[in-house]
């Protein structure tokens, strides 16, 4: 039964989510986003068969000239909004994040498109690189493990909603299937930008402590995340992400 799009519940640079009934409504800023929308919600399908804390998807079509998916509604704010609300909440956030991460990362899933082809492909289109930097990066790439583990591909507080121990894992169209390492250096760039490096800094030092792999893992990974990000057009972002991509 379709329902009357209600208030806004939030927003990102892809897609806005609305009260929607008793769902929740994503849709999708660009109009024309009708693959993206049918895309993550069979990578939402996927997903949901390991068992993780995501929303399922009831519905995907138009809705008021725009794409988008009809998913069970997460509980609570972001996770970041919580802990900036309540700074003594930011340890617990930070051990819940982590857990949540290690548990996306304990699962082997082949059949989502495989992280390397797709960093490749950003390198080769993003701006503002130096040429022989692009190349050295593409070559560093074929040398880093392939990986066949789940990658969230855009894993940070906002996109954790709940409180600690009862958060929901949402906004899934970037997932791969690769190596755990450079999903976190993924996280560890996305978080220097929107939280700051000490908190980056701080969720990378417990998912370390927490998991087998070592920040050399991570580090070797942070050139090409931070250079492939370019191609994302993030412009107040471009200067950080320049000075990680050259090591």
């Amino acid at each position: 039964m379709a329902h009357q799009i209600g208030p806004r519940l939030g927003s990102g640079k892809m897609a806005e989510a609305f009260h929607y009934g008793d769902h929740v409504l994503k849709l999708y800023r660009d109009p024309s986003s009708r693959s993206v929308a049918f895309g993550e919600a069979a990578i939402l399908a996927i997903v949901g068969e390991h068992g993780l804390p995501t929303p399922a998807v009831h519905e995907a079509g138009p809705y008021a000239g725009r794409w988008g998916l009809v998913m069970d509604r997460a509980p609570g704010q972001p996770l970041a909004s919580l802990a900036t609300a309540d700074p003594a909440l930011l340890p617990a956030a930070l051990e819940a994040m982590v857990s949540l991460h290690l548990a996306i990362h304990a699962r082997t899933e082949v059949r989502l498109s495989p992280l390397k082809p797709r960093l490749a492909e950003r390198l080769r289109q993003a701006p503002g690189l130096d040429a022989a930097l692009r190349e050295a990066l593409l070559a560093r790439l074929t040398e880093l493990p392939a990986g066949t583990r789940l990658c969230h591909g855009d894993f940070h507080p906002f996109n954790i909603i709940g409180s600690p121990g009862a958060a929901m894992i949402v906004d899934w169209p970037d997932a791969t299937s690769g190596p755990p390492a450079a999903d976190v250096a993924r996280s560890y760039v996305l978080m220097r930008h929107g939280a700051g490096h000490e908190l980056a800094d701080a969720y990378l030092e417990r998912y370390l402590a927490a998991s087998q792999l070592t920040e050399a893992d991570i580090r070797a990974w942070l050139p090409i995340i931070a250079a492939a990000r370019l191609a994302e057009n993030v412009p107040e972002e471009n200067e950080r992400l320049l000075a990680l991509a050259w090591g």
